[in-house]
């Protein structure tokens, strides 16, 4: 993992955070090349949950939302995770991740704090630093980040930053559905940050404090007949398998017991990845009832109900949540995409065998001699147009084609001496490394049509 790690810093995918200044634990940036993909991953995500689904609309709320909102989704008194410290290095870790990472098979969810502290004790579970097995007893550690709104800074001005992305939908579902005259189902779908204050964040990006949440809450009226939870799944797999080609082998569906269920779901499966570090959760499947409309609904005393038109009667959607993490995707798409090819005569290339449709650049241009700078630009300004195109001239040919493999690009050409006579050009291939020449006047014919197939 540290060599993807190295070579996506080096290329300009991610960069460390404040790294001018020493940077910022778990806390990075996206270079030019991450922030192509992510902007290009979360607009696939939109148009296949949102724009092209016609039961989905969209919503973009406030990052700060009215304290109450947490206070009845149950985060303000349940939100926080088991703190456990090291008493010989002071290191500080989550009494339940030492203990899956112990054995992975434990349910370390379904116990309470008593049952953690019993069970690091008996199995002499080690401090991950520094290898002591002497830890204090659990104490409970807010993950929600508290800040205040306005000049004063006690708790009549006390909010918080969001640890998700679904409450600002739910205290949003009766303007939604008003305001578009929605009828069950429908979905709301939203993209946004949420800052959850791990005690234990790490693995790259995989887990941060700073995310970004591609979520849907999906309403229906739960006595019409419909398996919603079973119709999401199969949407998310086809996301995951078709739009984004993570491969079958990658990743596994694994179902909530009934003992690690969160208190508000029916059922949830998660869709885990095989990360380098291990399985770890990418996509979370859950059945949430009608436990946020209701809770919301006792607590500001609004009617969230909906009319049915047909029965007349008031009905309280319940709600299925697909919901992924921006990152966690980034890392399974740049770890599953991540390639070290060996070569003829003992060399070897990196390449970043990226799906088209996420790839930072569809194709690059390069004159082959600096006398040729002229016509490759202006074919470069040509294909911008109507491509993400970028433009390489520093360096012999065989070291462009090699960086522009490292950065996924799928199609690189050339413009040689010979393109001067015969308006041609070499176009090369970044999978099967192949070289043809194609007419310069077909040249945006031929890269539409490659660039709608699979890679």
């Amino acid at each position: 993992m540290e060599e993807m790690i190295n070579h996506l810093k080096t290329q300009g995918f991610v960069f460390q955070g404040s790294e001018i200044y020493g940077g910022l634990a778990n806390s990075w940036d996206y270079g030019p090349l991450g922030a192509e993909i992510k902007t290009k991953l979360k607009a696939e995500w939109w148009n296949y949950f949102v724009k092209k689904n016609p039961m989905n609309i969209g919503l973009d709320s406030s990052i700060i939302l009215n304290s109450k909102v947490w206070k009845a989704s149950g985060h303000i008194d349940g939100f926080n995770d088991p703190l456990i410290d090291c008493k010989k290095c002071g290191s500080r870790w989550r009494a339940d991740k030492l203990i899956e990472e112990f054995d992975e098979t434990v349910i370390s969810g379904a116990m309470t704090n008593l049952e953690m502290e019993d069970y690091i004790k008996e199995h002499q579970i080690k401090c991950s630093k520094c290898g002591e097995t002497n830890f204090t007893n659990i104490r409970k550690f807010a993950l929600m980040f508290k800040t205040n709104q306005g000049v004063l800074e006690d708790e009549s001005s006390a909010v918080f930053l969001r640890p998700e992305t679904a409450q600002g939908i739910f205290i949003n579902f009766k303007n939604s559905q008003r305001s578009l005259r929605k009828k069950l189902p429908f979905g709301i779908g939203q993209i946004g940050k949420s800052f959850r204050n791990e005690i234990t964040p790490g693995n790259f990006i995989f887990r941060t404090r700073e995310f970004e949440q591609m979520e849907l809450e999906f309403f229906y009226n739960p006595n019409d007949g419909e398996n919603w939870f079973e119709y999401w799944m199969e949407k998310v797999e086809t996301f995951l398998t078709e739009k984004i080609q993570i491969d079958k082998k990658n990743y596994r569906i694994r179902k909530h017991e009934n003992d690690e269920l969160a208190h508000y779901s029916n059922q949830t499966s998660d869709i885990e990845f095989k990360f380098p570090f291990g399985w770890g959760e990418l996509w979370g499947i859950a059945d949430r009832g009608n436990f946020d409309l209701n809770a919301h609904q006792s607590s500001s005393g609004q009617d969230l109900t909906y009319l049915d038109p047909l029965s007349n009667q008031k009905i309280l959607a319940n709600v299925i949540e697909p919901s992924v993490g921006v990152e966690r995707m980034m890392l399974a798409i740049m770890w599953q995409a991540y390639t070290v090819e060996q070569l003829e005569a003992n060399n070897s290339r990196v390449v970043m065998k990226l799906p088209y449709s996420l790839v930072p650049y569809q194709v690059a241009i390069m004159p082959l001699q600096k006398q040729l700078i002229e016509p490759a630009k202006q074919l470069f300004e040509k294909l911008l147009v109507n491509f993400d195109a970028t433009y390489d001239e520093t360096g012999n040919v065989g070291k462009r084609y090699r960086r522009q493999d490292a950065i996924g690009t799928p199609f690189v050409i050339t413009y040689d001496f010979d393109s001067l006579d015969d308006n041609k050009v070499t176009l090369r291939n970044r999978d099967s490394m192949l070289q043809e020449r194609i007419e310069i006047s077909q040249i945006e014919e031929y890269l539409k049509q490659k660039l709608k197939q699979k890679n």
